[in-house]
Order: structure tokens, then sequence, then C-alpha cells
């Protein structure tokens, strides 16, 4: 494997100052996080300009359009970056919480605190808004960070990790906490998770090639985010001018991310209503992969394969299937999802409290698109990414997921016997 200074200089950096940032009040990381607000809708123009260069190269290497809606920048996406970084600075501060507080009978004060975890290292692939987001809630959370993105979105991130830097530049916040990775090479990546020296946590964020990458060969703990093979499971008693609108949101809305529905259950008592439903996404564009029952419901239907039922299309495609009971629906999740987000769209109470009680998921919705499995939908300001595992976060990993926490014991001069 091939070494590079820049990886190893940049985490040692990271890691000597990032040492204050924990210290910080809340005061002052919360300015600091609005000047780079401020900073981000200040340059605009240079922002759209590096995003246009990585568009270009990457469509003329023949990147898909799916590729290109998670590349491209606007206007409106720079702006909703600088709010999720306002939002992170308005929220509570994760460090220095008592989590738990306790006196024993020896006289011993116990006290749980949240801490920062040190420095955390993203890898992550053409999501330039990661970028943003990650940086304002690592360091609000009192940690430095260190951003490893695609090559594709090169240009992309490093206009915003400079303007970001000279923000930071004028307030108590080191700029030197925040830096990118700018080799290339697969090698830097590998170097990177070999740091356990200088990294206490890696969070891989895209697709399942990245994911179980990063899991199988880093020395650094990892936080898995997972892919989303989202289901939503229309029950018999399902209104259908609600299933039809969640169902064209979770899928059309924006299709290239995770939380995008990728799979339909349907139940058989529900299929009278089904061709309507089944209309509508064909006319957002949407390309329906059924099975045996749909297709002789609807014409244009394609046949679905095996492979279909697993797959997180994050495109205008939908695998769908026909049920005989909520029984059958989560039978079917349990064996294809990937413990992202699932979704049952019902009027029956009971079976939507099955359904959120037995289904194992990060997020369960009922009655609500998968499309708010969100950091800043939840409230979080923004997100790291979606954790899919169990230990030590589950769901949108926000800022206080991104803390662990100490013991602190007050004595008076007690000793153990």
């Amino acid at each position: 494997m091939t070494e590079f200074k820049e990886v190893t200089d940049k985490a040692r950096s990271v890691k000597e100052r990032s040492r204050r940032l924990g210290l910080l009040s809340s005061e002052e990381k919360d300015q600091a996080l609005l000047r780079a607000a401020d900073a981000l809708e200040g340059s605009m123009e240079t922002i759209l300009g590096a995003n246009a260069m990585d568009c270009e190269t990457a469509k003329n290497a023949g990147a898909s359009d799916q590729f290109l809606d998670r590349l491209r920048l606007n206007e409106d996406r720079v702006r909703a970056m600088a709010e999720g970084v306002r939002q992170v600075s308005a929220l509570e501060d994760p460090v220095g919480r008592v989590l738990g507080e306790w006196t024993r009978p020896n006289g011993l004060l116990i006290q749980k605190v949240s801490v920062p975890l040190g420095v955390i290292a993203v890898i992550y692939e053409a999501r330039p808004n990661v970028t943003v987001d990650a940086a304002a809630l690592a360091l609000k959370a009192g940690s430095g960070i260190i951003l490893r993105g695609s090559g594709s979105a090169l240009q992309s991130n490093r206009e915003l990790v400079r303007v970001m830097k000279e923000a930071l530049s004028g307030s108590a916040i080191d700029p030197g906490c925040l830096e990118l990775i700018e080799e290339k090479s697969h090698d830097a990546v590998d170097q990177l998770m070999s740091l356990t020296d200088h990294l206490d946590l890696i969070i891989p964020r895209g697709g399942a090639e990245l994911i179980n990458s990063v899991v199988e060969n880093s020395r650094v703990p990892v936080l898995e985010t997972g892919v989303g093979n989202c289901h939503i499971f229309i029950d018999e008693s399902a209104d259908h001018d609600m299933a039809e609108k969640i169902v064209l949101n979770a899928k059309t809305q924006r299709p290239s991310v995770c939380n995008a529905c990728e799979s339909l259950l349907i139940h058989r008592n529900w299929l009278s209503m089904a061709p309507g439903l089944l209309r509508a996404l064909a006319g957002a564009g949407v390309t329906v992969h059924g099975d045996e029952e749909l297709r002789q419901l609807m014409p244009g239907i394609e046949e679905a394969a095996e492979e279909d039922w697993g797959r997180e299309y994050l495109s205008l495609d939908i695998s769908a299937r026909t049920v005989g009971s909520l029984d059958e629906a989560i039978e079917h999740i349990q064996r294809y999802g990937t413990g992202h987000t699932e979704c049952i769209l019902t009027e029956d109470e009971a079976n939507a409290e099955r359904f959120l009680r037995e289904v194992d998921a990060a997020c369960v919705n009922w009655n609500a698109s998968t499309r708010f499995t969100d950091g800043f939908e939840f409230g979080f300001g923004a997100e790291i990414g979606i954790s899919t595992q169990k230990m030590h976060a589950r769901g949108p990993v926000g800022l206080r997921e991104l803390t662990s926490y100490k013991y602190r014991v007050t004595g008076k001069g007690q000793v153990r016997n």
C-alpha cells in the first residue's frame, strides 16, 4: 500500500488541534458555525462554479442521471446546507450533559457525563452536502473532523472546506480541526482506516460496496451507515388517496437517496384500488418490477426477478409484490429489508401497532413517507448518516449520537476496603 504524507499529517494535526475544541463554550461554537453558514451563502458563486466543473467531468465520463443528481448543487441546495448549519448551531450543546447521577452507600457521587468522541473521519461518495453537514455536526459535538469524499466531487468539496475554514479562522474554533483529504487514490482510504493513534471513529456514507469495504477493513472503530431497501406495505384498510400520495412522494421526490422507497407490498384485498396507484407511478416515470398477480392486473409492469426484492435502485424503479396478510408482509421485509426504514399504510391501529413493534428497522413509519428518515426532518439540524446498526447509534446520526461519555467520581477521602 502506498502511503501518503498528506493523510498522516492531516490526521495528526486534527488530533492535536481538536483537543481544545471539546473545552469551548456553546456560545463560542455556535458563533463559529453561524459565521460558516453566512460564508457558504456568501460564496454561492464560487461553490456553484466548482460544482459545475465536477458535474461536467462526471457527465463526460458517462455518469448516470442518479449519480449526477447526488453530485449536483444549486442555489437552493447551498442555502439548505447553510440553513442546516444554522439549525445545528441552535441546538442544545451535546457536550457536558449529565446523563445520570447517583450516590453510592459509601458517599461517592457518580456522574455519567457526555464528552466529545475525539476525531471523526467520514468517507463518502458524491454528495457534497455531506461535507457541510458532517463538519457542522462534528464541530458542534466538540470533535475534529477529517473528510474524504470521492474524487468526482473534489472541486466542490475543496471549495466548501475552504469557505468554512476561512470563516472559522476568525472564531474560537481552530480551522485546523477541519481537514479534507484530497488524494484520490484508494490507498489513501486504506491508510486512513489504519490510523488508530489519530482517529477515534470512521463513518462510511455511500453505497453498499463502500460501506462493506470500510466495515471489513478498518482498524479504527466504524459507525456503519446502511443502504436503504425501504418498503411500504399497503394494508387492506389503507386509504387510496393517502397511499397514492405517500408512495409517489417516497419514490419520486428524490429517488437517488437512501430513504426513498424501493419496494412496495400490496395486500391482496387492496388490489381493486391498485390500478390507480400503478398508473400514477407510471405517469411519474417509475418502472414497476412486479410479481405475476400485478402483471396480470396491469399491462406494462416489468417481471420482477428474485434480486429485485432486495435491490436498492436509487432510480425511478420500484419492486412490487402482492401479499395475503400482515404476517406475510413482515416476513418479506425481515428477509429482504436492510434495517433502514419500513412503512405501513393502514387505518387499522392494531395492525399498525404490530408492524411498529415487530419490524426490526432503525425507523418504522405509520402513514408517513419513508423520506422523513432524515436528521433535518427529525429536528437534528443535519445528520452525518443513517445508522442501520444497533451500537452505538441507530437511525439519523445527529449531535447526541456523536458523543461518548465518561464517569466523574467525587469523594470525600473514601478508600476501598
